[in-house]
């Protein structure tokens, strides 16, 4: 008798996500991933990892994952509301669109007419700042700032001012050859996929990877050496690892003089006008001092002289077939002396002070362990250079027949930007780098297309207006001069924020972080209307987070609001949203088109140019918001336009004053910065241009048709040295990224910067005020230089400080800002956070582990719940960044672990200094000092179990109790095809 067969059930080893995929990019960071979302009945099933994408190459992280549960979030906002209540209430009446875009344009439009500077309007992390700046600059106002102020602008300046690109997402380590790779103050939040991509490479090669951070976590929890550094002294360690690298003589001379300034001639002339600027001959180009081995007979050569320590003559500083000098002392033609640019770099490094045992106690690293990492620096670079069998023409059309470079590799980020000396940080990092000669060559640090760029970049921030009321060029910029700055003939500022004044000449991106204590002060005049969009500046996006709440409800003796027009636009409802007067609703990034594009913030990486859009894998309408009705949103960027075109500004309505542009699709697809160039670099003209074309018709289709991108190689001749190299330059210029196709000298020394220093000693026509010249004489260092944070400095002695302990956020990597922090799936890894802090540290401030602690600092006190953690400085307390939230907002549940245990060191940052004098930022360019926060611990008396300070929650809408669950019907459904 046959044995029956087994009662097996039906597998489907091959199942498919969904019904229908469409490629995209993803929202939930600054990586902006590619991704193919699957769907089914017309609800999202499945989000993976695009595989063909140049950035992630398929990888997915937990963020990009649970975007299912951001475009399904509860907290989506519907309709546009008009506040009924008082502001700060939260009670609004829903409008319907033509309501709303005819109350923001009645509020405009006078102002507009009366003064565009009475509009101040700020974005958060938005990454359409190509569109919302160029929004600004044809409305007229100078006011527009988006997020960089609040987050890297130091990062961005040091790198702009010393090799025309810098760290974060304008760079990236050579992945295939480094050998030794050091992280300095990287967060796991930002561009988190190639990282984690590029770690991996350098993991199976066996190259060596430390990590330099208070904290271990994320990136650093698999890195080799774990250097746990105090906060706020990263420079310091800098500048003992170049002390090293300059006293055992581990320096690439030929580098520096062959793309770098370390052979320029700067002026010592104590007192004059033009001591410590470069010394430059009649067309103003820069001089060095070459040694006399051939008769003088070009016509960029001087006659030889006999005074120095060799014999020698000036010659042309980027001449070739000279031999520069770069020690010594120099008699110029008019008999002054000027010393080269390394010169200098010696006498200030090879101080004492700067020494290992000197450093050591300071940063809370070994001498011993300064030592020992800068002979594996040079051991690395100088011992193994890496050698391609690549040819190449440099600038000055010498040929070499291989790529030399040095295998050492260096990234940075917010940890040490987003200090009050975070500047000076930054460029100390990259002097570290140009000594080792590890600036783009095979193994080093790598520009990433369209950088770099002139040093500094040739775009300054609009100052006046033209006959149509639009700005003369974008509201940011960069400043090369005093005469550059946005200050009236007093010297006051011009702008709310502040930026680009005597306070903050760099400000190169802002200061979203002073705008509302400004505006509220009228200072340095009042606003009529603050335009908001993604800037939660009532919660984890303000420093002084109490007193912010208050300036924004805060009324004159008339009583009428202070601000009197607040426009705000989100997606979802955050705590900002309770303090707007109009909210505009924003779509979900997957109901929209948006560009990724070169001119904003590039998904370029080091062999290629890239760029992207997202389109919608929905539209808005069909998708119902927690209420179950259809949901009437529009994406922030048509809005715009749809406004522009209402007022008619420049370049937003025809000669009839009909729209030019219908959408933000087709100003993507038609609007040219400059000739030929747009948002977007793929398939333009006929669809056979990149880079440089016409406008395509076709354009957005063809990126659809690409799965979302377009990204063109670098020639291999032209992937490194981009600063010199002459295949690069011409390709870029091509490309439009460069004006013009000349080398790009990397700065050591950083002469705008003198520029202003010499302003502050009373040259030229324009000088600080009386109350600026110290600092500006001060911190204005045409070399890196340290200095305590403001916080530390200012409000105790190094020995008896009443608040000893640093205390820092971290950011997540599972989540980013607060975008992610209300998303269902990510709150399930951390729904609340604590104060960690190292067993020791416990012990001596008698806390134990989950006890409760009063956090105090100069601002502010705060009741948390401590945590024990090994893996942190012991002088340093930190936290998870932005998880608290305030009760009743994001449409969290009342009693959300968020509301109830989450918490913000936010209440303890002050956005002023102790003093009261400056804003709690960076004084060369106004960065937001988050970490300079220092604070006090001690057991707490009285707790309720929630953390404190709790506000009144926002009234609302609250959702219903049961856990938010998404799928099910799509499992049933996918069990009932498996049972037929």
């Amino acid at each position: 008798m046959p044995v029956p067969a087994p009662n097996e059930p039906v597998l489907d080893l091959s199942p498919s996500p969904g019904d229908d995929v469409r490629t995209t990019t993803c929202y939930m960071c600054a990586c902006r991933c590619g991704i193919k979302v699957w769907t089914t009945d017309g609800k999202i099933r499945y989000i993976q990892g695009n595989p063909a994408h140049p950035v992630n190459q398929g990888v997915l992280c937990a963020k990009g994952a649970a975007g299912i549960m951001q475009h399904y979030s509860p907290a989506r906002l519907s309709r546009p509301l008009l506040r009924v209540g008082e502001r700060g209430s939260g009670e609004f009446r829903e409008i319907e669109w033509g309501e709303a875009l005819q109350i923001a344009t009645d509020w405009l439009r006078p102002i507009r007419e009366r003064n565009p500077d009475e509009l101040a309007f700020f974005t958060g992390r938005d990454q359409s700042q190509a569109l919302t700046g160029w929004w600004a600059q044809q409305f007229g106002t100078i006011n527009y700032a988006a997020h960089g102020g609040f987050c890297s602008v130091n990062m961005a300046a040091g790198g702009l001012y010393t090799l025309g690109g810098s760290f974060w997402e304008f760079g990236e380590p050579d992945w295939a050859h480094t050998r030794y790779l050091m992280l300095w103050g990287v967060a796991e939040d930002h561009d988190s996929n190639p990282l984690k991509l590029g770690l991996g490479r350098l993991k199976e090669r066996g190259a060596k990877i430390v990590a330099i951070n208070p904290v271990r976590s994320g990136y650093g929890a698999i890195a080799d050496e774990w250097i746990g550094i105090r906060p706020g002294t990263d420079g310091l360690f800098a500048f003992a690892l170049i002390h090293e690298l300059l006293r055992n003589d581990h320096v690439d001379l030929d580098y520096l003089v062959r793309y770098a300034d370390a052979h320029w001639l700067v002026i010592r002339d104590p007192g004059a006008a033009d001591d410590g600027l470069f010394a430059r001959d009649g067309e103003g180009r820069p001089l060095c001092a070459a040694r006399v081995d051939r008769p003088a007979a070009s016509r960029d050569e001087s006659p030889p002289s006999a005074s120095g320590p060799e014999a020698w003559r000036l010659a042309l500083a980027d001449a070739i077939d000279i031999s520069p000098l770069v020690v010594g002392e120099y008699a110029l033609a008019d008999g002054r002396t000027a010393v080269p640019v390394f010169q200098l770099i010696a006498e200030r490094y090879l101080d004492p002070q700067y020494s290992p045992d000197a450093v050591s106690e300071r940063c809370g690293i070994p001498a011993g362990t300064i030592r020992r990492i800068a002979r594996e620096l040079a051991a690395a670079a100088f011992e193994h250079p890496v050698r391609l069998p690549v040819a190449w023409t440099d600038a000055w059309g010498r040929e070499h027949d291989e790529m030399v470079g040095r295998p050492v590799a260096m990234h940075a980020m917010r940890g040490i930007s987003a200090h009050s000396n975070g500047f000076h940080t930054c460029r100390a990092l990259h002097v570290l780098q140009l000594l080792l000669g590890a600036v783009d060559t095979p193994g080093s640090f790598r520009f990433q297309p369209p950088y770099p760029k002139p040093v500094p970049p040739p775009n300054r921030p609009g100052k006046t207006r033209r006959a149509d009321g639009s700005l003369d060029a974008p509201p940011l910029g960069f400043v090369h001069a005093p005469e550059d700055l946005l200050v009236d003939a007093r010297g006051e500022p011009r702008r709310i924020d502040h930026a680009f004044s005597w306070s903050y000449p760099l400000s190169a991106h802002g200061m979203l972080h002073t705008v509302i204590r400004n505006a509220h002060a009228g200072d340095p005049y009042p606003i009529d209307t603050l335009m908001l969009f993604m800037a939660n500046m009532s919660w984890n996006s303000a420093m002084n987070t109490g007193e912010t709440m208050q300036w924004l409800t805060d009324k004159g003796d008339d009583g009428e609001y202070r601000i009197p027009h607040i426009i705000y636009s989100d997606a979802y409802a955050s705590e900002m949203v309770a303090y707007a007067d109009l909210v505009l609703p924003d779509t979900t990034y997957l109901e929209r088109f948006d560009a990724i594009s070169l001119l904003d913030r590039p998904i370029s990486d080091a062999d290629g140019a890239a760029d992207a859009i997202r389109h919608p894998v929905f539209d808005p309408a069909t998708q119902a918001g927690a209420d179950g009705r259809p949901r009437d949103v529009r994406g922030f960027q048509s809005v715009l336009l749809d406004l522009g075109a209402r007022l008619g500004l420049p370049g937003m309505v025809d000669a009839d004053g009909a729209p030019n542009y219908r959408d933000y699709a087709d100003y993507i697809v038609r609007h040219e910065r400059a000739p030929g160039v747009g948002l977007l670099a793929g398939w333009r003209g006929d669809g056979a241009q990149h880079g440089k074309g016409a406008p395509n018709p076709g354009q957005l289709q063809r990126y659809i048709d690409n799965g979302g991108y377009w990204r063109e190689e670098i020639p291999e001749h032209a992937r490194y040295f981009k600063m010199a190299n002459r295949g690069y330059l011409q390709w870029a210029q091509g490309k439009g990224f460069l004006g013009a196709g000349d080398a790009i000298a990397l700065q050591l020394y950083a002469e705008p910067v003198q520029r202003f220093r010499l302003a502050a000693q009373g040259h030229g026509a324009h000088v600080p005020p009386p109350q600026h010249r110290q600092r500006v004489a001060t911190y204005f260092d045409p070399l890196p230089l340290w200095y305590e944070p403001f916080e530390h400095a200012q409000t105790g002695a190094e020995h008896t400080h009443p608040f000893p302990l640093h205390a820092i956020t971290q950011r997540p990597m599972f989540m980013y800002h607060a975008w992610g922090s209300q998303n269902a799936w990510l709150r399930q890894i951390a729904a609340r956070n604590w104060l960690y802090l190292h067993p020791d540290t416990g012990a001596k401030y008698g806390i134990g582990d989950e006890d409760w602690v009063e956090v105090v600092s100069h601002h502010g006190s705060i009741t948390v719940q401590a945590k024990f953690a090994g893996n942190v400085q012991p002088d340093t307390v930190w936290s998870w960044n932005a998880i608290g939230k305030r009760r009743g907002a994001w449409k969290l549940a009342k009693d959300a672990p968020e509301g109830e245990r989450g918490f913000l060191l936010n209440h303890l940052i002050s956005d002023h200094t102790p003093r009261g004098d400056y804003a709690n930022a960076d004084p060369v360019t106004g960065q937001a000092a988050w970490f300079d926060l220092r604070v006090n611990l001690r057991p707490a008396t009285a707790v309720d179990d929630c953390t404190q300070p709790q506000f009144a929650p926002l009234p609302g809408a609250v959702p219903d109790d049961h856990p938010l669950r998404y799928g099910a019907p799509l499992r049933r459904r996918n069990r009932g095809e498996r049972a037929r």
